[in-house]
């Protein structure tokens, strides 16, 4: 993945350097115009770019100390960016070039921080790579300078996700996202949605990942970025190879390849080969994975990045393996593991752990793999909980932002109807004297909009506890019952009700059907909860019922009447090839529970209900254990782990 982080990055900053704003501090001249061509080329033609900016920087040098300092350094900006994806001595030395100009260029001090931290990035040096994608966010803000603020948020956002803090890397990129629309930034924009698509593939949403990738990978096509259309082909490839649609993933990898090839981009190249490489050893031809990863490492030494070296290592290792060939495979496992647990790279750690105790097995080093194992889960359970975590981190982000409009529009109101008062007061006491009548009809009008006012307030807080589409309570209204009964340490059922396969009747039909069997499943919940059942929509297809005084027992008889008459609606007039069915976590508070650990457990059991094939019912409780699922498969196994080997992104 820091294959497109880098590539990404071209894109969203180079345009802000050479941006509008830039050239109006500066007359145009043929020196600018061959920088802007450059960034141009830079997207499609990089040899084009890197021969541009050398000849733009050599006019400059032979201006002397007449040279435009703003020109200089976003020559040397750009020459740094081209070689630090093929000469990382190079990069530096036009990057400390570059900063000897600040004193006379500062507007471009949050820049140069970024691109120094893409250099720490690429070494492995995450920590160090973040500390200074902090400090250009905090220089860009301080001076005020939005696309630099915009671009540091970029690159800040994502690391972020790299290391599996989804929701504030999210907050950022969506932040940067919201800059570059305000700029009239579309690329930019564009580029901020491919980073959120990212972090969407890291989170395990892999298929709306997919969508996205799909989706800007047209909008390249049309706009000919080729070396864009590189970046985001592998991206999509990554989407598909988690998927496991091995197929689609050689294809998208091939398409990479052609096209690395064909602008002359070695590390587009070397992570294509990488990605096919995969494929191959998902296939069982491991001999043909190292042929392939013989021509990536060979690029490698073209292209300095740990994190790739890290990667063609992993399947090396795991081609080594299935050719029965384990003490190579642990060398190999063993290398990439340093440098994913040195760029805090989690997903890509924990397959590493797995693939090691597969290894060691073969070679019958029972103990050793026993320990692999053990770091392997441990990764892989810390992983999950993140995601689980930031996932209600960012629907709680979501949420809050979504109630802070509410309440500054009701503010906003409020001011109005308060300032349109004192202006009839005002009024009323200078005509006091003259018109008593009119004093007094002034009164009744003032009375009138104080009882116009009141009924309005009332209504706008019932909009805010109900919930637009289905006129269920929505998920404040239901939290906060939720808290009472917590508080009052009284015992109740939790149920988090999830729509099966959702986003595929959206894509198939439209949203307005979706909306509209949204709507339905609302009325059969309506129907079957009666008080003291509280029940709403939690967001998106998602809706949560609680059920005061209940054990266990009846909690999931309950769920599975209502799991049983959803299946049973009639909707041929929506889907006329299939029904609809629902998964349901189910859980019981116990003393000490908070809303945010009943919630979780409920959702763990939901996730275990997709998982064991969805159209079921899952209950969880806290400490004494998990019981056997019920509904349409409740015969099956629970659903497996990863299997080791597997290649997450």
């Amino acid at each position: 993945m820091l294959l497109s982080r880098l590539l990404i990055c071209l894109l969203v900053v180079l345009p802000s350097l050479l941006s509008p704003q830039a050239r109006a501090a500066a007359p145009e001249t043929p020196t600018r115009s061959m920088l802007e061509r450059s960034r141009a080329a830079m997207r499609s033609d990089p040899e084009q770019g890197r021969k541009l900016a050398e000849q733009a920087l050599a006019d400059l040098d032979q201006a002397g100390a007449a040279a435009d300092p703003d020109a200089l350094v976003l020559a040397h900006w750009l020459l740094c960016d081209y070689h630090a994806e093929r000469d990382r001595a190079a990069a530096e030395v036009h990057l400390g070039q570059a900063r000897a100009l600040l004193p006379r260029a500062p507007r471009l001090r949050a820049s140069l921080l970024g691109c120094e931290g893409d250099l720490r990035e690429l070494a492995g040096d995450s920590v160090q790579a973040m500390a200074l994608y902090e400090q250009s966010v905090a220089v860009a803000e301080q001076m005020h300078e939005d696309e630099q603020r915009a671009d540091g948020l970029y690159r800040r956002g994502y690391l972020r996700g790299v290391r599996g803090e989804f929701a504030n890397g999210l907050f950022d990129l969506r932040l940067a996202n919201q800059l570059y629309e305000r700029l009239g930034m579309p690329q930019q924009a564009l580029t901020s949605l491919n980073a959120i698509a990212i972090l969407y593939n890291r989170m395990g949403d892999h298929a709306q990942a997919r969508y996205y990738f799909e989706a800007a990978l047209k909008a390249q096509q049309a706009a000919g970025l080729r070396r864009e259309q590189a970046v985001t082909q592998h991206n999509l490839g990554r989407a598909l190879e988690n998927l496991k649609d091995w197929d689609a993933a050689q294809h998208a990898f091939e398409a990479v390849l052609a096209l690395s090839r064909e602008i002359g981009y070695p590390r587009g190249e070397a992570y294509a080969l990488r990605g096919l490489a995969s494929v191959r050893n998902a296939r069982g031809d491991a001999a043909g994975a190292l042929g392939l990863l013989d021509q990536a490492s060979e690029l490698h030494h073209r292209t300095p990045d740990e994190r790739l070296r890290a990667q063609i290592l992993l399947q090396r290792g795991i081609a080594m393996r299935l050719l029965r060939r384990p003490a190579e495979a642990l060398s190999a496992l063993g290398e990439a593991q340093k440098v994913f647990s040195s760029a805090d790279s989690r997903a890509e750690l924990a397959t590493t752990y797995g693939e090691l105790a597969t290894a060691l097995s073969d070679q019958g080093d029972w103990r050793g793999a026993f320990e692999q194992q053990q770091k392997y889960k441990a990764v892989s359970d810390e992983l999950l909980h993140r995601q689980l975590d930031q996932r209600f981190a960012t629907l709680k982000v979501e949420f809050d932002s979504a109630a802070k409009d509410k309440e500054n529009q009701l503010l906003m109101r409020e001011k109005a109807a308060t300032e349109r008062a004192l202006d009839q007061e005002r009024r009323a006491g200078a005509l006091r004297a003259v018109v008593i009548a009119l004093a007094a009809l002034l009164v009744v009008v003032m009375g009138v909009l104080v009882w116009r006012h009141r009924r309005t307030s009332h209504r706008m807080q019932d909009l805010a506890m109900t919930d637009e589409l289905t006129h269920l309570p929505n998920r404040r209204h239901v939290l906060g019952r939720l808290q009472g009964l917590l508080a009052q340490a009284q015992p109740c059922a939790l149920l988090i009700v999830d729509l099966d396969f959702f986003k595929m009747i959206n894509d198939a039909h439209g949203h307005l059907v979706g909306d509209d069997i949204l709507r339905a499943i609302a009325t059969v919940l309506r129907d079957s909860g009666r008080a003291p059942v509280e029940l709403g929509r939690l967001g998106g297809e998602e809706f949560i019922v609680v059920l005061p005084e209940v054990d266990l027992d009846t909690a999931i008889a309950a769920a599975e009447r209502l799991r049983l008459k959803v299946a049973e609606l009639d909707v041929s007039r929506w889907l006329p090839d299939r029904n609809i069915t629902i998964s349901i976590g189910i859980t019981l508070a116990e003393s000490g529970d908070t809303v945010s650990s009943v919630l979780r457990r409920a959702d763990e059991a939901l996730y275990e209900a997709k998982r064991g094939g969805r159209n079921r019912c899952v209950a969880r409780i806290g400490a004494m254990g998990l019981p056997p699922a019920r509904g349409a498969a409740a015969a099956e196994a629970p659903a497996p782990t990863v299997p080791a080997g597997s290649v997450t992104s």
